[in-house]
């Protein structure tokens, strides 16, 4: 295991960090979050998805790896999360390559969704994109937020904010959504709802 990537230089430290940054993300939905630099350069991945990964899984969470980067073999060497066998069956995904979202099968309601009476056996969706911004404006509003805020990520496919609407009227079932770019998170929760920002 000589050729991996090695994990976090202070585990404890450095996942308690990353975890702070998630929770900020998550309570503050689209706001952007610096992710700490705390994991090493793993080919494919972000930053922020390599520090996210190593802060949040272990041998109980299966990984859903879709598209692009396959970093399995880091992973389960540093936290032991094995690769989950279907999508509904991730606790975690990460998307490499977020057009894969817009393909059937491969869409938000075809992971773990979880339950009306078990909404906590939904799955957690880690979406690379190139940035942040410059995509779609789109108008965010929900617990979390006091006013409607603007979010504009680049790289997603067309039809992916219908999916997020289908996602939010689920509640309290659904995914939840962590845009990731570079060292930068943005947390969207399952309760986020998003809009047009021109209220079309």
């Amino acid at each position: 295991m000589d050729d991996l990537p090695p994990g976090l230089a202070d585990p404890q430290g450095g996942a308690q960090a990353v975890f702070r940054a998630l929770l900020t993300a998550l309570s503050r939905p689209a706001a952007a979050v610096c992710c700490p630099a705390v994991a090493p350069e793993v080919p494919g991945l972000a930053p922020a998805a390599a520090a996210l990964l190593l802060a949040l899984t272990d041998p109980e969470t299966p990984v859903w790896w879709e598209g692009g980067a396959d970093a399995s073999a880091w992973l389960r060497f540093h936290s032991g999360a094995p690769v989950a066998a279907r999508r509904d069956a991730a606790v975690f995904a990460l998307v490499v390559e977020p057009a894969a979202l817009g393909r059937e099968g491969a869409r938000l309601a075809d992971f773990a969704l979880g339950t009306d009476e078990a909404p906590e056996r939904s799955a957690t969706l880690i979406v690379q994109l190139p940035a942040l911004e410059g995509g779609m404006p789109m108008r965010a509003s929900g617990p979390g937020l006091a006013a409607p805020v603007t979010l504009a990520p680049a790289g997603l496919p067309d039809g992916f904010w219908a999916q997020w609407a289908d996602n939010h009227a689920r509640f309290p079932s659904g995914v939840d959504l962590v845009l990731v770019a570079g060292d930068a998170i943005v947390g969207l929760p399952r309760t986020t709802r998003v809009s047009p920002a021109d209220g079309g």
